[in-house]
């Protein structure tokens, strides 16, 4: 399958830019020509970014309203997008539902949700207007809970139910709604931000034999909203290939 050959007239709005998966996603996106937005929380981080890549830092937090107006409004002044990645989310703590904490489980609707709503609603009429794209990065989460991941596991999993119904109720104008679900990926923060310290962290990938990378996710990404017009990749899970399954995780691989 060949690619669309025209990627410098492409316009993505990337969430999730500051690290890890969507930070990759605006290099390999460049790389290609793109016309990038790179949107997170963290200025200095998008600074530094556009400043190597190329990239339109726009820093905004999907979460709240007026930042996801007036970032449709800095997308628009600059000729629009006509793919959305959202990138931005996150996993908080690994209590049982029984010692839930409220705020672990606002962080993860807000972030993984209803951000990814607020934006995705905010940029569907450009959308539409382009015929473009809509790609949402869920989880393998969102397939098969787990002990201690209740409130992500919720969360990505109302994100992917959520990425169904935008293709069923975008499919006749014209707009492709692609979901990618990664499995074990290793980013500089994804496992410290949600467990709080080095170590913890380190020991998610203790003994793993090349989890995934960022780079590894932004590649697919990168490939799935470049595919002609026409082909719509629905969903793509992306796994080491020593984790045949979220239980299934092989360590010390030879």
């Amino acid at each position: 399958m060949t690619t669309t050959d025209n990627s410098s007239s492409r316009s993505a709005v990337v969430t999730g830019a500051s690290s890890g998966i969507g930070q990759a996603t605006v290099r390999a996106l460049r790389a290609q020509s793109w016309t990038v937005f790179a949107v997170a929380r963290r200025a200095e981080r998008l600074e530094s970014l556009a400043a190597e890549s190329g990239a339109i830092a726009v820093p905004a937090d999907v979460s709240v309203q007026a930042d996801v107006d007036a970032l449709v409004a800095a997308v628009s002044e600059r000729g629009g997008a006509d793919t959305l990645i959202n990138c931005a989310g996150g996993a908080r703590g690994t209590e049982t539902w029984g010692d839930a904490i409220d705020e672990n489980w606002e962080f993860m609707w807000q972030s993984n949700v209803m951000g990814t709503m607020r934006l995705t609603r905010a940029l569907l009429p450009q959308l539409r207007a382009a015929r473009g794209t809509v790609l949402n990065v869920t989880s393998t989460a969102a397939l098969a809970s787990y002990e201690g991941g209740s409130g992500y596991n919720a969360a990505k999993a109302a994100e992917r139910a959520m990425t169904q119904a935008l293709r069923l109720e975008e499919v006749e104008n014209g707009l492709r709604v692609i979901e990618i679900l990664p499995g074990l990926v290793q980013t500089e923060e994804f496992s410290l931000r949600r467990l709080g310290s080095q170590s913890a962290a380190d020991d998610v990938y203790a003994g793993v034999d090349n989890p995934l990378t960022g780079e590894d996710v932004a590649e697919v990404i990168r490939y799935a909203v470049s595919a002609p017009a026409h082909v719509n990749l629905d969903e793509i899970v992306i796994r080491p290939q020593v984790q045949a399954a979220n239980h299934k995780l092989i360590r010390n691989a030879k």
